[in-house]
């Protein structure tokens, strides 16, 4: 007999199909919606939440036409806790985060699968593309999809062994296209619903309108430097700005100017030329180790550097516990601090970081 198998679903097509799948296969699947949002002051209506807290019904409705049971798991003050705080002390830093990655760690892969293990499930399983597998040691390894255009190992780098080892991802061997055409077959209401693109609690993508609502803060006004540290204007506070950024500055220079790094003890923003954007290196701290328990030599890898990036060949090595140092064999453009940088060989990941900075 199979297990039972908490399935974490949103009310898109991709989480509705891994329900379906599982359940074919002949497991007793538990469908769940984590409840992130409340009206508050944050969102003062209902109608001002982000869509997440929408689409609790349209789980419940995938869940009831897939036959199987369905709860609402309330998650809201762990996620304001891990997340959004976290991406909010971290732009305040300097820094830019990807709030998605720590979602996944503590919440999604971490709160959620206490639930499934309170409900007696042994398991948990996403809609996400990508795939597990077990290497001939015992570990647990982390693999690019079939669909590369939907990998999604970029931002589940830093879930643990134990956590890897109680998840199921049922569309790792799928195309988007194969899944929709499930979704439709079956009669799943959300066989032609568009992907979520945004930050779950940012829809509109304003960031700093919500680190005002959030914190009740009003960020200070600093300095755009050169590099030379020649000061070239004033600029509307740091939250404002992330590297790479050429539109919006509010100042003219007559040629392409980007914003190549922030500095939050001195509340400089330092602006450059396309050329400034490229370095060949960085380190990263927080790191986690996939494939393997520690580098003990330096490593030949193929690393990305955001979620839409091509992996690039590297060697990193790790200088500490926490920290990696990785050099690129070609200058990479606009390395940001507070994202993260995943490392590969071929399709299985090593591990990853976040960027603590470039040289």
């Amino acid at each position: 007999m199979h297990p039972s198998i908490l399935v974490a679903m949103s009310g898109g097509v991709d989480s509705s199909v891994a329900a379906l799948l599982l359940k074919e296969q002949g497991y007793a699947c538990h469908g769940v919606t984590m409840k992130l949002f409340s009206p508050g002051k944050l969102f003062p209506t209902e109608e001002s939440l982000p869509p997440i807290s929408r689409e609790i019904e349209d789980a419940r409705l995938s869940a009831e036409r897939l036959g199987i049971p369905f709860s609402v798991c309330d998650l809201g003050e762990d996620f304001r806790r891990e997340v959004m705080d976290y991406f909010v002390r971290t732009y305040e830093e300097g820094f830019t985060p990807n709030p998605c990655v720590t979602c996944n760690r503590c919440i999604k892969f971490g709160s959620l699968l206490r639930e499934a293990r309170r409900l007696g499930c042994s398991h948990l399983a996403t809609g996400h593309y990508a795939r597990i597998s077990q290497d001939s040691g015992g570990r647990t390894l982390l693999s690019m999809p079939r669909d590369r255009a939907k990998d999604q190992t970029y931002v589940l780098w830093s879930l643990s062994q134990e956590q890897l080892a109680a998840t199921l991802f049922p569309l790792g061997d799928l195309t988007k296209a194969e899944v929709r055409a499930i979704a439709e077959e079956h009669g799943l209401l959300a066989a032609k619903r568009k992907d979520s693109q945004d930050i779950c609690f940012i829809p509109d993508g304003d960031y700093v309108s919500f680190l005002t609502r959030y914190t009740g803060k009003t960020y200070p006004e600093g300095n755009f430097v050169d590099t030379e540290g020649n000061i070239l204007g004033r600029h509307r506070g740091i939250v404002h700005y992330t590297v790479g950024q050429r539109k919006g500055l509010g100042i003219a220079f007559g040629k392409p100017t980007y914003v190549c790094g922030k500095n939050a003890e001195d509340g400089t923003v330092l602006l450059g030329s396309n050329e400034d954007l490229f370095s060949r290196e960085l380190t990263a701290h927080s790191i986690n180790l996939i494939a393997l328990p520690r580098m003990d030599s330096p490593l030949r890898v193929e690393a990305r550097i955001r979620y839409s990036a091509l992996p690039a060949p590297a060697t990193v090595e790790q200088t500490d516990e926490d920290t990696l140092r990785l050099r690129f064999d070609e200058p990479q453009r606009a390395i940001t601090p507070g994202q993260s940088v995943v490392l590969y060989d071929g399709e299985t990941v090593i591990g990853g970081g976040i960027i603590s900075a470039k040289k």
